[in-house]
């Protein structure tokens, strides 16, 4: 059963309630700042070139510097 927009405006007013809309507000800002954070941090990792090595190249650097 989905919840219907009356549903949803009563539960947003006892959340108001609870937490007041200060706390409300700086809990959206953290919120905001974390997803913004993360998703940079995504894009970052994307950008930089992963160095791969199978075993038998591992193997073989090690021969080579022996």
């Amino acid at each position: 059963m989905p919840l219907g927009p009356w549903e949803l405006l009563i539960i947003l007013l006892i959340v108001v309630a609870l937490f007041g809309a200060g706390r409300i507000a700086g809990i959206g800002g953290a919120l905001g700042s974390s997803i913004r954070e993360f998703k940079k941090a995504v894009n970052d990792d994307d950008t930089k070139p992963a160095i791969t090595t199978t075993a038998n190249e591992t193997s073989e650097t090690k021969e080579q510097k022996a």
